[in-house]
């Protein structure tokens, strides 16, 4: 039975959220999907969005909900995991929980190590010249084992609570793990003909002494590297959406935004759809995996990403979301994230390589990108 309860109910969904369910909020609304009438899964997204209209009409379900992975190229042997939920709630305004304190890890694990991360920039620097590629995206992880069971539910909370401008998200993976985060970046919203994407590309730690985190702002604002870095996101996600819309919206250079951690580049792009058939999840689809989470050109800079990186992303800079019987929805780039298994849970953070990055400043902006889920729990300051 399929209730979707009035969207202005006062209710802090995140407080409610159970290992198991789908959550995802936003500054000032929130959805909780609970139980399964179906699981749909598939390595093609274009298939699944084709797929996804029927089983919601057939089920009589309002939306399904769930992630893509980060490879959606032809050999992936990674599906889209989409769930038509039995229940739907929605609530409107920001969580007003209380912060929850979390048992520390038993063990930590970086994977690479910091001087090994730095190595592969490197390595990834002279491949963008050889190749002839603009851009790849380098991620590393963190390894934490704890002694009792993860607490995914108190982790999703704090995210909620500590990134209120974020998009925070929960949703369970093949295999009984649960992947969760707090993203800046919109890959995308869909209401009505309207579509709306938000594509973050150049980044600065942010500095707890004011004057610092000022300075770091105006060297991203400045800095020709970010600029570039940016450009490559923006022209990849507006020819993505070309084809889609009748028109574009397009700002004529980013805007600067912080996270509690980060200063971002950001461009808001809208667009008015052609057809109105045309899906969420079929602009999802065709929108990822974008520059800023892959590189450019896609294939080669996916190619190099495998090569480089010694683990498998995943469902790691893959997209979080939903979409409705309607065809609205929305979908997060899933960045700031980690994989939770029982007892352990392997943390995510990457950053852009362009000709001109530095190694060591690439180790400092993964660094700092941790520190969202670090903080949530209360480990910022002992693991980085």
């Amino acid at each position: 039975m399929v209730s979707s309860p009035d969207p202005a109910t006062p209710v802090d969904l995140a407080a409610r959220y159970q290992r198991g369910d789908f959550l995802f909020t936003t500054a000032s609304r929130a959805l909780l999907a609970q139980g399964t009438l179906r699981t749909v899964t598939e390595t093609d997204p274009r298939r699944l969005a084709s797929v996804i209209p029927g089983v919601l009409a057939e089920t009589g379900a309002p939306l399904a909900a769930g992630v893509l992975p980060f490879d959606t190229g032809p050999d992936t042997k990674v599906p889209g995991h989409l769930v038509v939920p039995r229940t739907v709630h929605r609530s409107s305004g920001v969580p007003s929980l209380p912060r929850e304190v979390l048992p520390a890890p038993v063990r930590v694990r970086a994977v690479p190590s910091p001087s090994q991360h730095m190595v592969a920039v490197s390595a990834a620097v002279a491949a963008l010249r050889q190749r002839d590629l603009r851009k790849v995206v380098l991620a590393r992880a963190l390894d934490l084992e704890f002694s009792s069971p993860v607490p995914a539910e108190s982790i999703v909370r704090n995210l909620a609570v500590g990134n209120p401008r974020h998009f925070t998200y929960a949703a369970e993976l093949p295999g009984g793990r649960t992947l969760v985060g707090a993203t800046p970046e919109l890959l995308l919203r869909r209401t009505g003909r309207t579509v709306f994407s938000s594509p973050h590309a150049g980044s600065m730690p942010r500095s707890a002494d004011p004057v610092v985190d000022r300075a770091n702002g105006e060297a991203l604002r400045t800095s020709r590297k970010d600029q570039l870095e940016h450009a490559v996101v923006i022209d990849y996600v507006v020819e993505a959406l070309r084809p889609f819309c009748r028109s574009l919206d397009v700002p004529a250079g980013p805007e600067l935004v912080t996270t509690p951690a980060i200063w971002h580049l950001r461009t808001p792009i809208t667009g008015e759809l052609a057809d109105p058939d045309v899906t969420a999840l079929d602009l999802a689809a065709a929108l990822h995996p974008t520059p800023a989470i892959c590189g450019t050109p896609t294939d080669e800079a996916r190619e190099l990403v495998q090569e480089l990186e010694p683990f498998d992303r995943d469902y790691y800079a893959g997209a979080a979301g939903w979409v409705d019987a309607s065809g609205d929805g929305e979908w997060a780039v899933a960045i700031r994230c980690a994989e939770i298994a029982s007892t352990s849970m392997r943390l995510y953070a990457g950053g852009g390589i362009v000709p001109a990055s530095d190694p060591q400043a690439e180790l400092d902006e993964t660094t700092a990108k941790f520190r969202t889920l670090l903080s949530a729990m209360g480990l910022e300051d002992s693991l980085t």
